[in-house]
C-alpha cells in the first residue's frame, strides 16, 4: 500500500515540477518580449526625442536667423570651373555662400596711369561685389594689364580682369584668364536706350548664361550692347583716364573675331582693392 501512495505522491510531485517548469519557461519568455518592446519602444522614444529636438533646434536657428535668413544677406552660387572648360583659371578658391546685399562697395584701382575709382551698389549687384571683393583680397588683379580695347561709334570699351594678361609685350592668350569660379549675371540693363552709359563698368562673359567670371570693361562713352552683361559699378574717378586709353586706339589684334585690339596706350592694375 505505502508503495502505491508512494508512487502517486512521486506522480504528482513530477507533475507539479513539469507545471513549475513550465511556468517558469513562460515567465521567462514573457519577460524577454516585454524587454524587446520595451527596447522598441526605447528607441522609438529616443528617436522622436531626436526628432523633436532637431526641431526645436531648428526653430531656434530660425528664430536667431540663419545667413540665407537673415535680413542684408543673400545667397551666391558660385560654379567651379577648370581649364577643362576652356581658358586660363587662376585658383582663388570660392567666395563666401552669403553676401551682403545692402550698401555700397568702392573699387578701387591703382594703375600705371592714376587711380581709378567706382562704387558699386550691393542692393543690385550683390554677388558680384562679393566676388570682386574676394578677388581683390587674393591679390587677383596686381600688375594685370587691360587687354582689349574697342573704339568704334557706338561702341567704346577697354576690357581687363584677366590675371595672365602681364608682362611685356601681347600674347595670343591674353583675355582668356578668369578665377576658379564663375556666377550668374545680375543687374542686367532695364533702359534700352543707354544700357551701358559711359562711366558704367559691365562684366564680360562668354555669351552664355552663368559665365561671368572676372573680367569686366569700362565704358568711356554710351554704349549699345545686348544687355546680358552684369552691370557692376559706376566710376566715380578715373574717367579721363580711360577715354584716352580708348582715344589711342588699338591694334586690331580682334577685329576678325570680338572687335577691336590691344590697346595702343597700355595700362597695368598694379593694385585692386575693394571696401
Amino acid at each position: 500500500m505505502s508503495s502505491i501512495k508512494d508512487r502517486q505522491r512521486a506522480a504528482a510531485r513530477a507533475r507539479l515540477e513539469k507545471e513549475m517548469a513550465e511556468r517558469a519557461t513562460a515567465a521567462k519568455k514573457r519577460r524577454r518580449q516585454q524587454a524587446i518592446i520595451g527596447s522598441a519602444l526605447g528607441v522609438v522614444v529616443i528617436a522622436g526625442a531626436a526628432v523633436w529636438i532637431v526641431n526645436v533646434l531648428n526653430k531656434d536657428e530660425d528664430k536667431a536667423g540663419s545667413p540665407t535668413a537673415q535680413a542684408g544677406t543673400v545667397a551666391c552660387t558660385w560654379t567651379p570651373s577648370d581649364e577643362a572648360s576652356g581658358g586660363k583659371v587662376k585658383d582663388v578658391g570660392l567666395p563666401p555662400a552669403n553676401v551682403p546685399n545692402v550698401g555700397t562697395s568702392t573699387l578701387t584701382l591703382d594703375t600705371s596711369l592714376g587711380p581709378i575709382e567706382a562704387t558699386i551698389d550691393l542692393t543690385k549687384a550683390p554677388c558680384t561685389g562679393a566676388s570682386y571683393k574676394h578677388l581683390a583680397s587674393k591679390n587677383f588683379l596686381d600688375n594685370s594689364k587691360c587687354h582689349r580695347l574697342v573704339n568704334e561709334a557706338s561702341f567704346k570699351i577697354l576690357q581687363c580682369g584677366d590675371p595672365f594678361a602681364t608682362g611685356k609685350g601681347w600674347r595670343e592668350t591674353d583675355g582668356q584668364g578668369g578665377p576658379s569660379y564663375t556666377m550668374a549675371e545680375e543687374n542686367l540693363p532695364t533702359d534700352t536706350a543707354k544700357p551701358y552709359p559711359a562711366g558704367s563698368i559691365a562684366m564680360a562673359n562668354t555669351g552664355q548664361p552663368g559665365s561671368t567670371g572676372s573680367q569686366f570693361f569700362i565704358v568711356s562713352e554710351d554704349t549699345q550692347l545686348n544687355p546680358s552683361y552684369t552691370l557692376l559699378g559706376t566710376i566715380t574717378k578715373g574717367l579721363d583716364i580711360v577715354k584716352d586709353v580708348v582715344k589711342a586706339g588699338d591694334d586690331g589684334a580682334f577685329a576678325q573675331s570680338a572687335g577691336g585690339g590691344h590697346p595702343k596706350k597700355e595700362l597695368t592694375i598694379k593694385t585692386m582693392t575693394v571696401s
